[in-house]
This record gives structure tokens, sequence and C-alpha cells, in this order.
């Protein structure tokens, strides 16, 4: 019999087999969830900070100030949760709700100066695993709201959530060195509590520089969950466009950074797609359109590639200061994704590393779109190779330098090779980040 004709992207053969490999690429994308309910294990320290090469606590004496709130900011559209044991529910919720969640270290207490030591040691003999202990929500965000929304589900005071969550951002701001906002965007097959969790790990080795916002949108921890959790991050993608738009308009950041791991990306990339065309039509009708957004960095990425060529066509580059896309040999969860989509995904390195023409010509003339090859960072290939992002000194090292900093890859110890457009990790990177950092940082 001849083989059926391809329908949406997947041949039939494919399809006989997908729900199979489903299952199996819902364990290879396991990384992106806690390995235990409701905990995640501290990271190990990122290179720059284990080898003290910059100290993220320079201010300790100030520390508790810095922190603010005793927890982290977090904006979800999952529903809320009936149940004892969940704060938010799976499940799409539509509206956005804003909150503070609050940290805790699940089966010890650490004062400052002990949590502080042992979140810069990169090979740890103990684990400290974290919680959430404790979620105060503010209420919905009314922009979220629309005439589609049952208006039974909406409170009579829809504008107190909003400006009360402003004003807290913009407090923190004022005491911070950086007036920035990070946004983290979760993967596939998680529950609300993991992106608060890795959102808080990052913020404390940025120094709690600036304001961190974790975006939860209702992903399923389940193993068959892998399809409708992708049409869930599309319909998500609207939520965070709307949370751009309001800390654009109602907060006094004057960057908002969003990073974007595994099918959270596929969330980013969409909301900037439709920032990018808010901003085409203005430009038509002669209007200034410009979003605050700062660095946008993509890590994992499993988008379809020719999907985000689109969205550069449509004017993707427009909307942040720089794109950087970390790329990968050894990610086998991407390499499930794009047998199973017959599409390249575009989190993976390049097939055979080699570059047409015309795209190393685009890449030339936009250089603030940046691609970094993380296959020899060290232990960028642990586990199934696919949250390397938190499993590797290097790869972190180099998000938080970039964020905390702004520096450029050549900056951060990265090295293009030469005829090539992807910048990738020297063998020796550690020992030139820190000569290139003593040349670029100012003494604090």
């Amino acid at each position: 019999m001849k083989e059926l004709k391809r329908r949406n992207g997947i041949s039939a053969k494919r399809l006989v087999h997908a729900a199979f490999f489903v299952s199996i690429l819902t364990i290879c994308l396991a990384a992106c969830s806690s390995r235990k309910p409701y905990t995640v294990e501290l990271m190990p320290a990122p290179e720059v900070f284990a080898k003290s090469v910059v100290d993220p606590f320079y201010e300790v004496e100030n520390m508790e100030e810095r922190v603010a709130w005793q927890g982290t900011l977090y904006a979800t559209d999952r529903q809320p949760s009936a149940k004892k044991d969940l704060f938010y529910d799976n499940k799409r919720g539509f509206l956005l709700r804003l909150g503070i969640a609050e940290i805790a270290l699940a089966g010890k207490e650490l004062d400052w100066e002990e949590a502080r030591r042992v979140s810069l040691l990169k090979n740890r003999s103990k684990k400290y695993p974290l919680k959430v202990a404790e979620v105060r929500e503010f209420g919905i965000l009314d922009r979220s709201a629309s005439e589609l929304i049952d208006p039974d589900l909406l409170p009579p005071d829809l504008e107190t959530p909003a400006k009360r969550f402003a004003d807290l951002i913009d407090q923190k701001l004022e005491k911070s060195r950086l007036k920035e906002i990070f946004i983290y965007v979760h993967g596939y097959k998680v529950v609300f509590d993991n992106p608060v969790l890795v959102t808080t790990e990052l913020w404390h080795f940025l120094g709690y520089e600036g304001v961190a916002i974790a975006f939860s949108w209702p992903s399923t921890p389940s193993r068959w969950a892998y399809v409708s959790d992708l049409e869930t991050a599309t319909v998500s993608a609207h939520n965070l466009r709307v949370l751009i738009d309001y800390l654009s308009e109602e907060t006094q950041a004057e960057r908002i950074h969003i990073i974007g791991f595994s099918a959270g990306t596929r969330v980013v990339i969409d909301a900037l797609d439709q920032l990018s065309l808010i901003c085409s039509g203005k430009r038509e009708a002669g209007l200034r359109c410009k979003f605050p957004v700062g660095q946008v960095i993509l890590v994992g990425s499993d988008y379809d590639r020719d999907l985000f060529g689109a969205a550069l066509v449509n004017g993707l580059l427009e909307v942040p200061d720089r794109l950087t896309i970390y790329l990968s040999e050894a990610d086998k969860a991407l390499g499930l994704s794009k047998w199973l989509f017959d599409r390249e995904r575009l989190g993976q390195m390049l097939r055979d590393r080699t570059m047409k023409p015309h795209v190393m010509e685009f890449l030339r003339r936009n250089p603030s779109l940046v691609l970094i090859d993380v296959t020899n960072a060290e232990s960028a290939a642990a586990g199934n190779g696919h949250a390397y992002f938190r499993k590797s000194p290097w790869v972190s090292s180099d998000i938080l330098i970039s964020l905390l900093h702004g520096l450029g890859p050549e900056k951060r110890g990265l090295e293009k090779l030469p005829n090539q457009a992807v910048w990738h990790f020297p063998e020796d990177y550690n020992h030139r980040l820190e000569a290139l950092l003593d040349e670029s940082l100012p003494t604090e």
C-alpha cells in the first residue's frame, strides 16, 4: 500500500508511531520539570560566581532590603485550585493573575551568610531543595479581561491588583542599581511552582537586582500533554504580550528582559511576534511604537525554525534590543521533537554546522540576533542535554553576565570561528571570561 499523503507536516507513518514517541519525549523533556513535587534543587553556581570573578552580593549589609518582599513576584493564567496541596491547577484560566510567592528551603533553615556561601559552591556535598511555602494573590490584571470572559469570574474591583503590583515593582526599582525587569517563561510539563522557583534562582544569582517575575503558563504535568501544551502556549502568548504591555506603561522599568525555556519559547516568540505586528500597524499610521524590551534569551527552543523565519520577516527583531538563541547538538529532547514534527527545531545546532550564504548575510546585517552553540560547554550534555541553562555553569554564567552587564558575546569569553556566524564556548572559556571581565567591568 502506498504511503498516505503528508498532512499538517506529519506523515501517516509518523502518526502511527507518534503516541509512542510522544511518551518518550515527555521523559526526555522531564528536565523542564522538577524531580520532586513542588521542589527544585538549587542549581550549581555559575562559573563566574563559583570562581569569585564577580560577586553578585557585594552589598551584603543591604541584602535583606535588596531581596524585597521575601518572595518572588509571579503572573499566571492558570486556573486557581480548590485543592489544599495546590496553589493553581494545570488548566487554562485565561485571565492573568498577579501575586507574590514566598520561597523556603525544604527541610532546612539557613541564615543569609550561610545561604550566600552555599549558593556560590559549584559542587555541593548536600542537596538544597527549594519550595514555594505560601502564595499571596493580588487579583486579576484588569487588561487581561475581555468581553469574551464570563462576567461572573470578574471581581467588582479590577483596578487595585494592577496598581498594587506596579507600585511594588517601582518601589524595588527605586532601590536597585538596575532599573530593569526580568521575566522567566518555563517549559513543558511543569506545575505552577517550578517557574517560580527557577525565577528565584535566577534572581538570586542576579544579586536581587531589578525585579524578577515568573510567568507561569498552564502546562500540564502529564506524559500525554505535549501536543495540548503546545496549543496552550499559543493561547498564553497573548497574556504574555498583555503583561509586557502593562509593565511598559505602568512601571518605571527602563528595560524588560525575557528568558524563555523549551516549549516556553513558543510563548515568548509568539508574544514578540504580536508586538511586532502591533508596531507595524502603528508605523503605517505614522505613530511611534517602541516597547522597552531589552534582551530576549531563548534556551532549548522547541520552536519550528521555519516559523521563526516567518516571525523575522514580520519584524520580530524590531522589538528587543538583542535576541540570543542558544543551540546544542546534544539536546536529545529536541531531537525527538524534530522526529515527531519532521521539522528542524530552533534550539538545535545547524546540520553539519553549515549555514547558507544568504543566512550568514542576514546575520551580518542584523547583529542584534546572536546564535550561541553550547555543545562544548561544561556539563551542557548532562542528562538528556536539554536543561543546560541550569546544569552547565558555563551557560548559566554567560546568561547571567549578559543580563547583569549587557556585554556582547565577544566580551563574555565566547569565540566565533572564521567564516562562521555562530559563537561557541572555547576550551579555555573560564580563563578568557575572567580576563575579559577584569578589563570590562568597573571595580565595585
